[in-house]
């Protein structure tokens, strides 16, 4: 895999082409200057809930600066993650965060003037216009706020404050991604830098010195600034709390229940089936063991696969793997991945500066982009299938809704890239050329599995955990952090994996407890992702059909409305029993090739 010191020396036709957003910086500007009128003249609207008319052109104007704000802010965002600390990426965001806070300032009187109307007055809103039907459920939506809303000058104060204080996850960004010096390691005789982009992959080495030595160099590190992300993690999850209980909920968790429309029977439904099968992620971590000839897993070996491949792929057999799996999925999707490929929304390539790991960005008006740290490997490849499941769901979103209902929660949205995943394991088991590649593609979904069920119900639950105690008036510390991380993973892990010194340090690099209960969202998504794929590869046309109506629902449907389209009830325990069953098929489906190779 080619290896890059700098952006400068990535090719053209790895980068995303950011473009559509803005050609250069004027234009940057001028979208600026001409959102910031529209943002201004919103601020005239006070009032206007006692008019359906003018109400109407209020939300038609605020939708219209929305979408200009949110191409100025993700553009100053990925700009920002290409070359973290720049100072003019970082001036750039800046600018357009403080631009959001002026649309927010400006429109804050809205939602407590609407919440003011009686319950007669707010119905005879759409009686007096109907163009104001589009914005039905939107408004419903928010008037069901109506004890959780401050008046305007106390919610411009909470935003204002909110802006100039929430940075706690760019500040930890920043350390882990681009400050901290992890040291130097020999590989194949030359020396590579250990970045947060490559440790992943070094740590994957088949020489168990490197491992080692980029595992020991790596949490040396982090311990010594640990206190510190103690400090940021404690300053955001204490943010969250007092800003729940300004808005009059009991907690933190209760506000998000709140937000998603779901019960929380849903969550605890969730762990409870979860925890009641850890015996069968003890079994993949056995397994693993058993496979690479270990007596048992140390912390430095838990990014083994546990089929190794030497295959790497270049980006453009990564793509047609990816190709290939999706074809169940049908034409309409498959035409929208081609575009993906052929309009350069991916950044593929990895180097010391730019922010680690994969995500999908999207703004109400532009398909998403994919930030990637292609390294070569069937990991890497599934991260292409699971971020472009991301930008095929955006696709089909922004086609199908209006501005207003392109907002997917968290907890819909990673079905789509989920699915993929599932997708593409599947394909490789069917089409692997040889054995090796078909043991990857099983290892592949049982690593997926394993991260997003069982190890997102794990962090889920310690992130409720220091949510709780904050709540109680105490303070997330280091040594708090270091205590519940190694007592969950002891629990999760079993009797197959040696824990050191250093496994405390895994909550340390876990950007997710910055996503305010995000976590959760991963587990559900596999869960419902692995029925979907499963159904979809047995030729069952009604899921197919059903999966992209999902796929093309807006944020006027709740959560568990958009299930439905599936059949799937959340509070269902079966949903989750089902999915480890899944993941036990998987485990006894590599057990049956593995020891049909070795006969």
């Amino acid at each position: 895999m080619q290896k890059y010191n700098n952006r400068n020396e990535v090719p053209e036709k790895y980068k995303w082409d950011l473009t559509p957003f803005f050609r250069n910086e004027e234009e940057f500007e001028e979208t600026y200057e001409k959102d910031k009128v529209l943002i201004d003249e919103l601020a005239s609207y006070v009032g206007c809930t006692n008019d359906a008319h003018k109400l109407y052109e209020f939300l038609q104007k605020q939708y219209e600066a929305l979408g200009y704000f949110e191409d100025l802010y993700v553009y100053a965002f990925l700009k920002d993650d290409e070359e973290l600390g720049k100072e003019e990426n970082i001036i750039r965001k800046n600018k357009a965060e403080q631009l959001g806070a002026i649309l927010t300032n400006n429109t804050c009187f809205f939602e407590p003037e609407l919440l003011k109307l009686s319950s007669d007055d707010y119905e005879a809103l759409f009686k007096n216009c109907n163009e104001l039907l589009e914005y039905r459920a939107l408004l419903d939506k928010i008037y069901r706020n109506k004890e959780h809303v401050l008046p305007e000058s106390e919610e411009v104060i909470v935003n204002e404050l909110t802006t100039a204080t929430n940075h706690f996850d760019d500040m930890s960004s920043n350390l882990l991604n681009n400050e901290h010096d992890y040291g130097k390691v020999k590989v194949d005789g030359e020396n590579v830098v250990i970045a947060t982009t490559n440790y992943r992959l070094l740590t994957k080495n088949k020489d168990e010195a490197i491992r080692k030595k980029v595992y020991n160099l790596f949490n040396k590190k982090l311990e010594q600034y640990s206190s510190s992300n103690a400090y940021y993690l404690n300053s955001y999850v204490q943010l969250n709390d007092k800003l729940a209980k300004i808005y009059k909920f009991k907690d933190s968790w209760e506000q998000k229940l709140f937000g998603l429309n779901l019960n929380d029977k849903v969550f605890k439904t969730l762990v409870k089936t979860t925890e009641e099968h850890l015996d069968s992620l003890h079994k993949y971590y056995e397994l693993k063991r058993d496979v690479l000839g270990f007596d048992k897993l140390r912390m430095y070996d838990m990014n083994l696969e546990l089929a190794s491949s030497d295959k790497e792929y270049t980006i453009e057999e990564a793509q047609d793997l990816v190709r290939e799996a999706i074809k169940p999925l049908g034409k309409e999707y498959s035409d929208k991945y081609e575009k993906i490929i052929a309009n350069h929304y991916i950044d593929y390539c990895q180097y010391k500066g730019k922010c680690s790991g994969g995500y999908s960005a999207s703004s109400i008006k532009q398909d998403s982009r994919i930030l990637l740290s292609f390294n070569g490997t069937l990991d890497s490849v599934s991260t292409i299938a699971h971020e472009c499941g991301h930008n095929v769901h955006h696709q089909f979103e922004n086609e199908n809704n209006p501005y207003q209902y392109r907002f997917v929660a968290n907890l819909v949205a990673e079905v789509a890239s989920l699915t993929n995943e599932c997708l593409l394991s599947s394909y490789l088991v069917n089409n692997g050329k040889n054995k090796e590649e078909k043991l990857a593609g099983v290892a592949n979904i049982l690593d997926v599995i394993t991260s997003n069920l069982f190890g997102a119900v794990r962090e889920g639950k310690l992130e409720q955990e220091m949510y709780n105690l904050v709540h109680k008036g105490g303070a997330i510390t280091k040594e708090f952090m270091d205590s519940k991380t190694r007592s969950s993973l002891k629990k999760y892990y079993g009797p197959a994996v040696k824990l050191d010194k250093y496994a405390k340090n895994k909550w340390i690099t876990r950007s997710h407890y910055y996503m305010h209960f995000y976590l959760y969202s991963y587990a559900i998504c596999i869960s419902v992702a692995s029925l979907v794929a499963s159904k979809i590869l047995e030729g069952d046309k009604e899921m197919l059909n059903n999966y992209m109506k999902f796929l093309k629902c807006g944020s006027d449907k709740w959560p568990s409305e958009a299930f439905k389209i599936l059949g799937v009830d959340l509070e269902d325990k079966n949903v989750y029993e089902e999915a480890i069953k899944y993941f036990d098929s998987l485990l006894d489906k590599f057990r049956e090739i593995y020891e049909g190779e070795v006969r």
